[in-house]
């Protein structure tokens, strides 16, 4: 009778076998599962923004017999996409700028500067990131109403700043710890200042926390409508996400073009969605350097 080797080490069906724990065996068929039915969604919404209304309800899940894109010229035209485009890339574009440029000096303080007002001050920033909108928003409008600055690209940056810091902060505060403090004294033996050091050596080290930052926030106000419902009361400062409850309104009145919804979704959908697809790579780097020391 042969008689196991106890010195053999395991085969690597066997160490493969092992790893495979119950969270990895249920995990990842759910992750594909929601990652094809995203896939399909985005698709279906693509089709659908090409036909006609009668093809979207007698043949949802065929391909259409023409492709229709007057859909978008209705949709651009009919409900300002195009004031409504040039106004998200200001808002959303400066939101991004002036988070990260307030955030990244915050965050390098709170990562260097050993007090005993420092954790309150990180934890300070953290419960920033449970307080709902829906908390805040009245007193908020009041605020701003006051300042004249309700109906304002620049009000509602400020708006998108003030909420976007307590995660900007608390993420750099992570990813610039995990840069070497030597790199810092050698900086000051060569009679580098502070900010020098700063500016010229932690802050390009800190560039792929940066981007990913810059990229979160983007992803996040670009389709936001909460606030912009709230906060902008006239078509000509309404974000794409506000045009496009305007063409839901248009709807009611002018009739149900379907076809033409669907592609003022794509068109605020797809500039996120091709961001995220071309630097979601770069996101991922980013929070995973940034979350180990």
């Amino acid at each position: 009778m042969a008689v196991a080797n106890p010195g053999r080490s395991p085969g690597p069906l066997t160490r493969r076998l092992r790893r495979l724990t119950v969270t990895k065996a249920f995990g990842v068929p759910v992750i594909w599962l929601l990652v094809v039915f995203n896939v399909f969604t985005g698709v279906w919404l693509l089709l659908s923004s090409v036909k006609s209304a009668d093809e979207i309800f007698s043949s949802p899940w065929q391909l259409p017999e023409s492709l229709r894109w007057g859909n978008y010229t209705r949709a651009w035209s009919g409900a300002l996409f195009e004031q409504a485009a040039l106004n998200t890339v200001i808002a959303v574009g400066g939101t991004a700028v002036i988070t990260v440029l307030l955030a990244a000096p915050a965050a390098y303080v709170l990562s260097r500067i050993t007090t005993r007002f420092n954790g309150g001050f990180t934890l300070f920033f953290a419960l920033g990131l449970g307080i709902p909108a829906q908390v805040v928003m009245l007193p908020l409008f009041v605020v701003m109403n006051q300042l004249m600055l309700v109906d304002s690209l620049f009000g509602l940056v400020i708006v998108y700043v003030a909420t976007s810091l307590p995660f900007a902060v608390f993420f750099l505060t992570g990813f610039f710890a995990t840069l070497p403090v030597e790199l810092e004294e050698a900086a000051a033996l060569d009679g580098a200042s502070p900010l020098r050091t700063f500016w010229q050596v932690m802050l390009p080290l800190a560039r792929g926390g940066l981007v990913t930052v810059l990229i979160l926030n983007i992803i996040q106000h670009w389709g936001e409508t909460v606030f912009a419902l709230v906060f902008i009361q006239s078509t000509d400062h309404q974000t794409l996400s506000l045009a496009l409850l305007g063409l839901l309104q248009q709807m009611q009145y002018n009739g149900a073009d379907w076809g033409g919804l669907f592609a003022g979704v794509a068109v605020v959908v797809l500039p996120v969605l091709a961001c995220y697809i071309w630097l979601g790579r770069r996101i991922i780097e980013g929070m995973t350097v940034g979350s180990v020391k």
